[in-house]
């Protein structure tokens, strides 16, 4: 299980929660800019995040590199980057440049051929044997549920060491695609999606290796941002939320201030 994180906070407090990886979603960080999930932000403004999240947990970030921000050149040179940042992985996906959120309507893929030479360009720019390529296809919203699988199975000889097969529709699909694919396979879950929830148990039985949920922190922060706000609109001060925040020693906790004084006091004269 690897639940999304955005910024550096948010990668802390799913380590702190005991779990193993993070998922780096692009979804994510390109709203905590402000802006949708549509492929406007730069792959440099992307790679600086990631690095930022690396540099302060100690679990593997998996991340989101969405079309690798052009044709295959382009996608090796955020290949590359992502590899600097320090990620332990990241998947491409099939759809044309700019791409727009795996769960929104009206996707357009790029020709399976370009797909799969996109793959061996990335392949070829990463340097570290361990890196770990995901090929995501959102090809069953656009060309149909066997054509996503012949697309999957195709990344997988290109190169690609785990499979996604975005947005099935149906828990049928969902095994389906485990049974079909050979190797690693990665599913996404999140509460409002195209894909009905599954309990991880069950994902694992079917031969799931990973399960990513992209965004549901985000939006469980942007509701206790609201509730906060509302309360200091109308009481002056959020007294009433205390309950609901964290205190200030807690805060300094999550984000390890102690550590960082005492490490600090190390290099003192």
């Amino acid at each position: 299980m690897a639940p999304g994180a955005y910024d550096g906070l948010s990668a802390r407090l799913i380590e702190q929660a005991g779990f193993p990886a993070i998922y780096a979603s692009g979804g994510a960080i390109a709203r905590s800019a402000g802006v949708p999930d549509l492929g406007l932000l730069s792959m440099a403004a992307i790679a600086d995040r990631l690095a930022s999240m690396v540099d302060v947990v100690g679990v593997p970030i998996v991340a989101d590199a969405d079309t690798g921000y052009g044709n295959a050149l382009n996608a090796q040179a955020a290949a590359r980057a992502f590899e600097r940042a320090g990620v332990a992985a990241f998947h491409l996906e099939d759809q044309t440049f700019p791409k727009r959120c795996g769960h929104y309507d009206d996707k357009s893929l790029v020709p399976t051929a370009e797909m799969v030479q996109k793959l061996k360009a990335v392949r070829d720019a990463v340097h570290d044997a361990d890196f770990v390529v995901i090929a995501r296809t959102d090809a069953i919203a656009v060309e149909g549920f066997a054509a996503a699988l012949d697309r999957a199975a195709a990344y997988l000889d290109a190169g690609a060491d785990v499979s996604f097969v975005e947005a099935p529709t149906s828990e049928a699909e969902i095994a389906e695609i485990a049974k079909r694919l050979p190797g690693w396979k990665l599913i996404n879950m999140f509460e409002g999606g195209k894909t009905p929830l599954l309990p991880a148990s069950r994902l694992e039985a079917l031969g799931y290796q990973l399960v990513i949920v992209p965004s549901d922190t985000q939006r469980a922060a942007i509701k206790a941002m609201q509730r906060v706000l509302t309360a200091i609109a109308g009481d002056g001060s959020a007294a009433a939320m205390r309950g609901e925040m964290a205190s200030f020693a807690e805060r300094e906790a999550i984000v390890d201030t102690a550590g960082y004084l005492a490490r600090g006091k190390t290099y003192g004269s």
